[in-house]
């Protein structure tokens, strides 16, 4: 039975065979990064010690088609517009702080930066939030976080570490911190953020080789 593709008998043939198997294994890749499996490389020392930087991971980009994200998620998403900047949440006095410094911010602006972050889902839609110690309290219960990097506050106003007056999450969105939370730009800063601006969930690592695993 003949081949169905016949083998090149020129260097010419060769070469363009070559080159089809390469476009055809880089168009694929970019499929399966842009629908179902994108790599991505941790920033910043936020996630410590869950994830350190320059650590690399894989994200799910199709689970979140078919179920909602769930509280302890890793996930890679789209933060608001200026997520940096002094004037970050949504709801402010003078553009400077959230209504209450005693609170998180309970609204984001609604721009969506291309920027990507990773963080750590720790509430939900509907949920009602505070932080204690750097922990969330979410309906009333302390999350029990054996694996974060301690929050030391000193409990005054703006303090997050110690953000005491509750805030509802609004529905469809989620609460967001990184692990290392006394050095985490996340949430408590610039408010809950859209599923629609969720990229995927980060489900393992596989740089360095020392620290492959499940997440």
């Amino acid at each position: 039975m003949s081949p169905l593709i016949p083998k090149p008998t020129t260097g010419r043939g060769a070469l363009l065979e070559l080159v089809v198997i390469v476009a055809l294994a880089i168009g694929l890749a970019l499929l399966i990064q842009a629908f179902l499996v994108k790599p991505y490389q941790i920033p910043s020392v936020s996630m410590e010690p869950t994830l350190d930087v320059g650590q690399r991971v894989l994200v799910d980009r199709v689970s979140y088609r078919f179920g909602d994200p769930e509280i302890g998620d890793i996930v890679v998403f789209h933060p608001p517009q200026g997520a940096d900047a002094a004037s970050k949440c949504g709801v402010t006095i003078d553009g400077q702080q959230p209504v209450d410094a005693h609170e998180a911010c309970p609204q984001v602006i609604d721009q969506e930066s291309s920027t990507n972050f990773i963080k750590r889902i720790v509430a939900g839609p509907g949920d009602r939030l505070s932080v204690e110690h750097g922990h969330p309290v979410v309906n009333g219960v302390m999350a029990q976080e054996d694996f974060i990097n301690p929050c030391h506050g000193d409990g005054a106003p703006g303090d997050p570490c110690n953000l005491p007056k509750t805030i509802t999450i609004p529905q469809n969105e989620y609460f967001m911190m990184g692990d290392n939370r006394g050095s985490s730009d996340d949430s408590r800063f610039w408010g809950p953020v859209p599923r629609d601006w969720i990229i995927g969930e980060a489900f393992v690592t596989y740089w360095p080789p020392d620290r492959l695993g499940f997440l």
